[in-house]
C-alpha cells in the first residue's frame, strides 16, 4: 500500500489507498494558502465506480481541531478505541473507526454544499494499519498542510 506518493508534476499531492482494496483512495493536492491561518486543497475520491472531486477545502490551524492533529491523535491510539471518532471541515468530513486485528476505517465524505436540499455527498472508506502506516500518513498530511515543506519530501 503507498500511503503517501508525489505528483509527477512535482505538484505536492498526499494519496492514501486502501490497503483491502488498493482502487479505493483519496488524494489531496493543488494546496494553496489563503492566509496565514489556513491552508486549501482539493480532495479527489476513487473507488470501484466512483469518482468525485472537491477543488476547494479549507481548513484552519485554529479551528475546533486542525486535522493533522486528529490523525496524530488516531495515530497515538494505535491500541485501538471505542466507538467512532469524527473530524470535519465545511465540505470534508472523516470518521474513524477501529476493529481487530490493528486497523483502522478512515471514511472520506465530500459534500460540495451544506445548505442546499439537491446536494450529493460521497463516501469512500480507506482501511489502513494502526500503527505505522496511520503514523506515516499523519506525517505526510502534517506536512502537506503546513507551509514551507513540500508534501512528499523527507
Amino acid at each position: 500500500m503507498n500511503v503517501k506518493d508525489t505528483d509527477p508534476t512535482d505538484t505536492p499531492a498526499v494519496i492514501v489507498r486502501s490497503q483491502d482494496d488498493p482502487t479505493t483512495q483519496v488524494r489531496f493536492s493543488d494546496r494553496y494558502f489563503p492566509d496565514e491561518y489556513g491552508t486549501g486543497f482539493a480532495v479527489d475520491v476513487h473507488a470501484e465506480g466512483l469518482q468525485a472531486r472537491l477543488d476547494s477545502v479549507l481548513t484552519w490551524v485554529w479551528g475546533p481541531e486542525y486535522l493533522a492533529d486528529f490523525l496524530d491523535k488516531l495515530a497515538a491510539d494505535f491500541r485501538g478505541w471505542e466507538g467512532e471518532r469524527a473530524w470535519s471541515t465545511h465540505h470534508l468530513a472523516l470518521r474513524a473507526v477501529f476493529r481487530s486485528g490493528g486497523h483502522v476505517g478512515l471514511t472520506w465524505t465530500l459534500r460540495p454544499w451544506t445548505t442546499r436540499e439537491d446536494s450529493w455527498e460521497a463516501s469512500v472508506t480507506t482501511w489502513l494499519e494502526g500503527g505505522e502506516q496511520l503514523t506515516a500518513f499523519a506525517a505526510d498530511i502534517r506536512q502537506f498542510l503546513d507551509r514551507g515543506t513540500p508534501a512528499g519530501t523527507r
